[in-house]
Parts: structure tokens; C-alpha cells; sequence
């Protein structure tokens, strides 16, 4: 087996993906209706919790005062008011008209579990499936988390506030200035050895980490030390935007801009992949709009549905090292996409997965022998399926003996149908698609389980197993519970055309229109060699027509 891997999640839009995904780990535990392909040891941890044995994430959450609602520091209950002198007054929401509930003003009323967690469980180490949230009440990742967290998870940022016009963690430097404080970086050590020191082998970190805000400057120094005190072991780690973030603020678009730049570098440098992860259609200067998915209609501006799209391609994009059947590991997957100096992995996927309710594996890719049907999660202008280097490729959720077709006596129709595996067939169309890459394929019969909390914004064109129905449906469907999944991690040119890009939005920068952020900690030297950094990254994934583009491009300011 692989081993455990530490998980740590760093800002809030990360708590939101974060959320997410420990949500999925659960909806799986209570789906036992097919054998597990995915060891749920890899990321969650056994141990006692009100009185009996529970399954808890693996997990150290950093987040600032007021980012967690009613969970408080030690997992549990509400976090301690800021004490105020003042008036108070009460007020109640009115129901719309419609009907609804009130708003939800980010309390909670239900009992405290013995635990501490807030509720009780119905599978070891979740609560109950709970309902989803409606999309406008949602403040925090705390809002829908529904899974059990250890006292040793959440660790609130004081110096620092979640929300307000003053006091928040807007500059990279401020996040970086954090972990130069002693009593900071001993707090954290001693979670991440309490994690550490218990597992029976650690493969390694993944790191979730907001990557337009300070955090980034958090993530820099995280990354840092879990490079220097454990090496040899694998630091993945993903950078996470929101789909609509500061459109309207050019200063905060500039902070953006600069967080994301100075954040890909270091997280980069100190990480043994690094995937930059977003719905927004670009993260430089010029917005581009949101990505979009023919089967799921969701709102772009809030985080508790976008954080769902990449929760589940997350899920599916970690699979290789998670596998009860493989002794692939996090560093032998890095392993296969970094080579050349090329760290910056891209992220496509499809969800769900377009194929009728019975159609065969080798029918449904046969439909797509030109492009994939993925859409691209690593921002830039470039939304097409080009060429790649290497990929690392997951299909979820199909039934591996029913899409098995035999010819006894009879030319196949193509290729495809004359392999005789799952895997072959996923392998044959990845070489056909992308001949001369280096891919690897993964082909799971486990499906996405989309349960509450998760959002239900599918289409009424899919089944509640998540297959495509081949004509609208007479009546409402009671939802869908999993979906079929194809996703891929590639290092390929786009990466080029999004490095080239940020670093050609900042190089002629003016930074005097933006002194307030570097006089938060980030030197003018460093800040240049950052640029560099990722001016040198970009070259890594440049091909004839890359470097034709740029430099076209730069002929053109």
C-alpha cells in the first residue's frame, strides 16, 4: 500500500473545496452498494470520538477569525465573540414570499455531539446525510462541512479577520511574515507531527491553498517547511481561485494578480507538482468568463457551488495514489508528470462524463475520437485539448464488465472494441488522441457520490446515477446521487500560454500604483525574481508555436 498523505487547507475558498471533498469521502462510506476502490485510510484517520471508533480527516486547516462560523479551534462549538460595549439590537429576516427559510446568519442550533462535532453519525466518522443548503444562505465552508474534525485540525489566525473593510489578509508578504513567527510555525509543526507520527507510512502533503489572497504567502512558507523537514516525501499542492473574484476592484484586482504570480512561484519551487485550480476563465488582467459544463448549471458567484465542481474533480484527479489495488504513490505521480523542470501540471475534466444509461466504453469514446470531452480547470485563454508532454488519467463510475464488448467472428468496429480491458481501452484512446505523450490510465467501477450537502445543480438530462437520458424526462427526478467522472492531470503547452501570460501582465507593472502591497513585506528584488522564476517556468512548456505567440505578443505592446 502507498501510505497516508496529511492534508492541509489554507484560506477559505480552499475550506470550501476542502469541505467538499471530506463531504464526498462520506457520501462514499454510506454508498456501500459497490466494493471501495479507493482506500479511505488514505486520507481520513481511526480513532476514538464520542466514545466509539470514527473515521476523521487527516487535516490541519489554517484560517483567520471568523473563517470557521461554529466550529471553534478545537473542532467544535462556537468560536468566542469579539467583545463589544455597544448597543445590541435583534433582528429577524423575514421569510420571502415564497415560502422559504430565513437566510441563514452562519449560527447553528443542533446539539453538540459528545465529540464535540456538532452532530451525531450514521456511518463511522460522518453525520447524517444532511440537506443541502440553500446556495445564497452560505457563508463559510463551515456551512456544509458534514464531516467530523479532530481537535488538532483547525487553527485560527488571530492577527488577521475573515471579512471586513480593515484587518484581513489581502497581500502575500503578510501571509509570509505569519509563519516568521515563532509561536506560528510551532503551533503548526506540532499538528502536522501529530499527524505525522501516526501514520504507518506517510507518502506525503496535499496542499490546498487560496491562491489570490495572502494565503498564498501562507502557502510559500507551508510548503517551505514541509520541504525542508520532510523530504523525500511528496508535497502536492493546488492552487485555488474562485470563479468571480474582485471583478470590479482594480486595486484588489492588482493584489489578484500579484498573489497569484508570487504564489505559483514559490509554491511551485517547494512543491513536487503544483496544479493551479479554478472555474474563472483566466487569472491575469483581462476577466474571461466562467468555465462552463453542458450538464450542470451553477452560479458562478458563489464559492459553495464552484468549490463542488473542483471538490470532485479533486477526488477523481487523486485516485492513482489512493487505489486499494495499486502501490502507485504521490511522489511516483509527480514523479511521472514533473520531468524537464516541468513542475506546473494543468487539470481538465468532465462532469459528469457524457454516456447514455447502458451504452458501451469503447461507444461512448468513439464519440469523442477527435477531443475529449473535458474542459480545462487551469485558467488561461486557451480552452481547446492540445498536444501534452505526460498525463496522469482517471474514468469513474462506468461498470467495467458491461462495457466489455465481444466480436466472435466479426471485425470490431474499432480498435477500441477490440481491447480487453477497461484499462487497454482508455489507454488506446489516450494514444490516439495524444500520440507520442506519456499517459497513464486509471479505470475505477466507483463512482463520484453526490449525496447532501453536495449541491444539486445537474441537469434533468441525467439519471441519478449520472448518466445521460437519451430524451427529457415527464417528470422531476429525485436527484442524483454519483456521476461518472473523466479527468486528467497533463503538463502540456497551455501551461505556457497561462505562465507567459501572468508574467507579461506584471513585468511592466508600475509598482507604484500598488506600494501598499509591497510595503507589506514583499522586497522589489524579489518580487523580479519571481518574475523571472515564472518567465523560466514557462520556457519548460514552450513548442514551436508557443514561442512564436509570445513573442508575437510582445512585439504587439
Amino acid at each position: 500500500m502507498p501510505g497516508e498523505a496529511v492534508t492541509l487547507q489554507l484560506g477559505q475558498f480552499a475550506g470550501c473545496v476542502g469541505a467538499h471533498w471530506w463531504g464526498l469521502q462520506a457520501a462514499a462510506l454510506r454508498s456501500p452498494a459497490e466494493a471501495a476502490e479507493l482506500r479511505a485510510t488514505a486520507l481520513l484517520r481511526a480513532g476514538p470520538a464520542g466514545g466509539r471508533e470514527a473515521l476523521t480527516p487527516r487535516l490541519v486547516a489554517l484560517e483567520l477569525k471568523g473563517g470557521v462560523g461554529a466550529l471553534s479551534p478545537g473542532g467544535a462549538g462556537a468560536e468566542a465573540p469579539v467583545s463589544w460595549d455597544g448597543a445590541v439590537a435583534a433582528y429577524l429576516e423575514r421569510a420571502p414570499a415564497g415560502g422559504s427559510a430565513p437566510r441563514d446568519a452562519g449560527n447553528r442550533t443542533e446539539e453538540a455531539a459528545p465529540d464535540g462535532t456538532g452532530s451525531s453519525s450514521s456511518a463511522p466518522g460522518t453525520a447524517p446525510a444532511p440537506s443541502p443548503p440553500p446556495g445564497g444562505s452560505v457563508r463559510l465552508w463551515s456551512d456544509f462541512l458534514s464531516v467530523r474534525l479532530h481537535p488538532k485540525s483547525i487553527y485560527i489566525i488571530r492577527q488577521y479577520l475573515h471579512d471586513g473593510d480593515c484587518g484581513c489578509l489581502e497581500a502575500f508578504g503578510q501571509g509570509e511574515s505569519l509563519l516568521q513567527d515563532p509561536d506560528c510555525v510551532e503551533e503548526l509543526e506540532d499538528r502536522l507531527h501529530f499527524y505525522v507520527e501516526e501514520c504507518d507510512y506517510l507518502q506525503g502533503f496535499q496542499v490546498l491553498c487560496d491562491l489570490h489572497n495572502g494565503f498564498a504567502g501562507v502557502g510559500a512558507k507551508v510548503t517551505e517547511l514541509l520541504h525542508d523537514e520532510y523530504s523525500g516525501k511528496g508535497i502536492l499542492t493546488w492552487g485555488l481561485t474562485p470563479a468571480m473574484s474582485n471583478a470590479g476592484d482594480s486595486q484588489k484586482n492588482f493584489y489578484r494578480l500579484l498573489n497569484t504570480a508570487l504564489g505559483i512561484a514559490h509554491l511551485s519551487s517547494h512543491s513536487s507538482l503544483f496544479c493551479p485550480l479554478s472555474l474563472s476563465g483566466s487569472l491575469g488582467l483581462r476577466p474571461q468568463p466562467p468555465v462552463t459544463f453542458p450538464y450542470i448549471n451553477y452560479d458562478a458567484s458563489l464559492n459553495y457551488h464552484s468549490s463542488a465542481i473542483l471538490a470532485a474533480a479533486l477526488d477523481t484527479l487523486t485516485a492513482p495514489y489512493r487505489l486499494c489495488s495499486s502501490q502507485g504513490s504521490m511522489l511516483h505521480l509527480a514523479k511521472t508528470l514533473n520531468f524537464s523542470g516541468r513542475k506546473v501540471v494543468a487539470a481538465w475534466a468532465s462532469l459528469p462524463f457524457p454516456a447514455l444509461q447502458g451504452c458501451s466504453l469503447p461507444d461512448a469514446l468513439c464519440a469523442y475520437e477527435q477531443d475529449p470531452p473535458w474542459k480545462l480547470l487551469s485558467p488561461c485563454r486557451e480552452r481547446k485539448v492540445s498536444s501534452c508532454f505526460a498525463q496522469s488519467v482517471v474514468l469513474r463510475g462506468v461498470c467495467k464488465e458491461r462495457h466489455l464488448s465481444s466480436w466472435p467472428g466479426a471485425q470490431p468496429p474499432s480498435p477500441l472494441h477490440a481491447c480487453e480491458s477497461s484499462e487497454q481501452m482508455l489507454q488506446q484512446y489516450l494514444h490516439t488522441v495524444f500520440p507520442g505523450a506519456l499517459s497513464t490510465a486509471h479505470v475505477l467501477e466507483q463512482p463520484c457520490h453526490t449525496l447532501p450537502p453536495y449541491p444539486q445543480f445537474f441537469s434533468p438530462l441525467l439519471t441519478t446515477r449520472g448518466f445521460l437520458l437519451d430524451k427529457p424526462p415527464r417528470y422531476h427526478s429525485a436527484g442524483v446521487e454519483s456521476i461518472p467522472v473523466l479527468a486528467a492531470l497533463q503538463s502540456s503547452p497551455v501551461l505556457h500560454t497561462l505562465l507567459y501570460g501572468l508574467y507579461k501582465d506584471l513585468r511592466g507593472l508600475n509598482t507604484r500604483r500598488c506600494a501598499s502591497f509591497f510595503s507589506a513585506g514583499v522586497e522589489h528584488d524579489d518580487f523580479q525574481e519571481a518574475l523571472e522564476e515564472l518567465r523560466t517556468l514557462s520556457q519548460c512548456y514552450k513548442t514551436g508555436f508557443e514561442a512564436d505567440e509570445s513573442e508575437d505578443e510582445a512585439d504587439s505592446d
